[in-house]
């Protein structure tokens, strides 16, 4: 059973960010995602987990693949008519190497940054 978020008043919604860019890196893998927070849903995602990317990178879990994944994402947002999206880093995470790398090039694709 899948249970709905609450409601919120349209007054409170219009002022929230409502797209957060969230980035995850394990040790083999680079992906991100965009999720809508009103409703609580995925809005567009890219991992260097994906079949048709693995063969055009060298590796999946460097600088490089996170950049390949950031212009993915911003392409595939800018598709969907998502223009601007928020960011959302962990605590641990600083703006440095991998997470550098996808914020910048979602960045240079043409989406705004909050």
């Amino acid at each position: 059973m899948v249970i709905p978020p609450p409601e919120r008043a349209a007054r409170v919604t219009r002022f929230l960010k409502p797209y957060l860019l969230r980035m995850h890196f394990s040790n083999k893998y680079v992906s991100a995602q965009v999720i809508h927070s009103p409703t609580a849903t995925v809005a567009c995602s890219a991992s260097s987990q994906e079949k048709l990317l693995k063969p055009n990178m060298e590796s999946t879990r460097d600088v490089a693949a996170a950049a390949k994944i950031g212009k993915l994402l911003g392409e595939r947002l800018l598709l969907k008519g998502i223009p601007a999206v928020s960011i959302h880093m962990k605590r641990e995470q600083k703006y440095h190497g991998k997470v550098k790398a996808v914020i910048d090039s979602v960045r240079e694709s043409g989406v705004k940054l909050l």
